[in-house]
């Protein structure tokens, strides 16, 4: 418990580190060293795709093990300061809340608020508005909610560091390799779906622990229950409609709406109720990020209770 509690603090403290050597950054080197052989000799396709699945989550593992042994050998502090560090590095409690207080502080500037957008969203962020730009911020922040924040760390407590490391790479071959295109849509596929795997049941969670956050800042909890069963089939993903619903019914708006990627215009529904407002602005998003930040401090208050209990 000591273990996991020091380092969401350090995280909540010191923010996720942005440098070259950074272990996502890392990972993301080893998807790119494996991929590139298995393509020269042919293995594009789904049986190469697992195979690199197994080499990367296998060599992040093993580097984490060989390093530690190294560490520990020298001194049985290293390896734990070896742990503790990349936990550390590997949630994201604070770098979330983080990128979207800097689009609050910049709601005003709108080619500023879009480019802190950009940091959040694949989609085009130019043609948005005040609004869009609102509802963009909200959505990413709570579909996130799940990826960045519920799952690894509720995969810490439960698992241990392994368990961390093993998600985190996950979502990382499914950033990379994890796309439907003429490249990766039978070679990403083992990526794809074992992230789906692995989020599967903290999204749903996400919800209980939204309503939740919901009641502690006197919104709609039970809009929020309600929304996340009618609405997130809104989204393609089997996952991320869960909290994104849910977050809408708990501030009751609107969110989706016009959404463009690449120049075309991909979405025109919006997600919510017809009377729900979808013209938002700073207070929708400080209540957001008020919503946020007390669902990270439920999810780390659960964590810490299945340490407990282990």
């Amino acid at each position: 418990m000591a273990f996991v509690l020091a380092a969401c603090l350090l995280d909540v403290a010191l923010g996720d580190p942005v440098y070259r050597w950074h272990p996502v950054r890392l990972i993301g080197h080893l998807i790119e060293a494996f991929e590139r052989p298995l393509f020269a000799v042919g293995l594009d396709g789904r049986l190469g795709g697992v195979l690199h699945w197994l080499l990367v989550v296998a060599g992040a593992l093993g580097a984490w093990l060989l390093l530690r042994a190294g560490l520990g050998a020298l001194h049985p502090w290293l390896a734990l300061l070896w742990d503790l560090y990349l936990a550390y590095s590997l949630l994201a409690l604070r770098g979330l809340a983080e990128q979207g207080w800097l689009i609050l502080k910049d709601l005003d500037d709108l080619p500023a608020a879009r480019r802190h957008l950009k940091a959040l969203v694949g989609r085009d962020t130019k043609p948005l508005q005040r609004d869009g730009i609102v509802r963009a911020t909200i959505e990413s922040l709570s579909e996130n909610l799940t990826d960045a924040v519920l799952t690894p760390l509720w995969a810490l407590c439960l698992f241990g560091l392994p368990g961390l490391i093993l998600v985190k790479t996950i979502s990382t071959l499914d950033s990379m390799v994890g796309y439907r295109n003429a490249r990766y849509a039978r070679f990403g596929w083992a990526g794809a779906r074992s992230d789906d795997l692995v989020h599967w049941l903290p999204a749903r969670l996400s919800v209980v622990v939204i309503a939740a956050a919901a009641a502690m800042l006197r919104l709609h909890p039970r809009l929020a229950l309600r929304a996340a069963w009618r609405h997130h089939h809104r989204l393609p993903s089997p996952n991320s409609g869960w909290s994104e619903a849910a977050f809408a019914g708990a501030l009751r708006v609107r969110l989706l709406g016009p959404v463009w990627r690449k120049g075309r215009l991909v979405n025109t529904e919006f997600m919510g109720e017809p009377d729900w407002p979808a013209d938002l602005g700073a207070a929708d998003l400080r209540r957001a990020l008020m919503l946020l930040v007390i669902c990270c401090v439920i999810a780390v208050a659960l964590g810490l209770a299945l340490v407990g209990t282990g």
